[in-house]
């Protein structure tokens, strides 16, 4: 990695959840941040706001990452607001949950333009245009090794995501950029939390062996590690990080 520029992230869906604390924490250790969000204006000028507030560099930049041109426009935005760009946290997603059987084609399609379509674009923006010894970090889910009931479409774009990954990490490698996924367990966000009942939760936190749902933080200081200098050997790899459950 170049030691001559700031160093600058893209984080996609960063207005809240885990995306934010991913914002926060590499905001925290010196890197501009383009703060991505599809909906919610006002939560990633929040975010901007705090990291500003804390001394750091960030601007909030809409763009639908299902969209063809959504990643052109964030790419663009770090070369326009901070020279170009470093580093690519493929974080944003949805999750609509049901048995496979029950699944009607705008769930698929739905799920496969963001979680499959938005990283595929995402990971071929970024090697086109991330800068030599650059990091990617893209999000799967410790679902895909749980194969829990009605997660069969979720599961499916995030073992997409996790072949990519291998892939391009080979692709890559000769200009020094590591490519990794991370894969998280439950974590307590609002799309984690959406429609699970409190006994549903209580179940859920009895399977780990740490005894809690994760934290986004948790995970935050997951993808600072793989963006930072001392993250440079891990590449290729699919991290679970999920305190144990499996």
């Amino acid at each position: 990695m170049s030691d001559t520029h700031t160093r600058v992230a893209i984080v996609t869906g960063a207005s809240k959840g885990i995306g934010a604390s991913i914002a926060r924490r590499l905001a925290k250790d010196g890197i501009a941040v383009v703060v991505n969000y599809a909906t919610n204006a006002q939560a990633a000028d929040d975010i901007v706001s705090q990291i500003a507030a804390a001394g750091g560099r960030a601007v909030a930049i809409k763009a639908d990452i299902a969209a063809p041109d959504g990643m052109i426009r964030l790419f663009d935005a770090a070369e326009q607001n901070f020279g170009g760009t470093d580093i690519l946290v493929n974080n944003a997603g949805i999750m609509e949950l049901s048995p496979i059987r029950d699944a009607d084609d705008a769930t698929f399609e739905r799920m496969v333009s963001v979680n499959i379509g938005g990283v595929f674009r995402g990971l071929r923006e970024g090697a086109r245009r991330l800068r030599d010894g650059g990091r990617i970090i893209s999000f799967s889910s410790s679902v895909v090794g749980l194969s829990p009931p009605t997660y069969g479409i979720y599961a499916a774009t995030k073992a997409a995501t996790e072949a990519m990954t291998h892939i391009l990490a080979k692709e890559l490698g000769p200009r020094g950029i590591t490519v990794n996924a991370v894969a998280p367990g439950p974590v307590e966000t609002e799309l984690f939390m959406k429609g699970k009942s409190e006994a549903l939760v209580k179940t859920i936190v009895s399977m780990n062996p740490l005894g809690r749902l994760g934290q986004p933080d948790d995970i935050a200081g997951l993808v600072a590690f793989l963006a930072g200098p001392d993250g440079f050997w891990v590449n290729g790899q699919v991290i679970r990080a999920n305190g144990g459950v499996i």
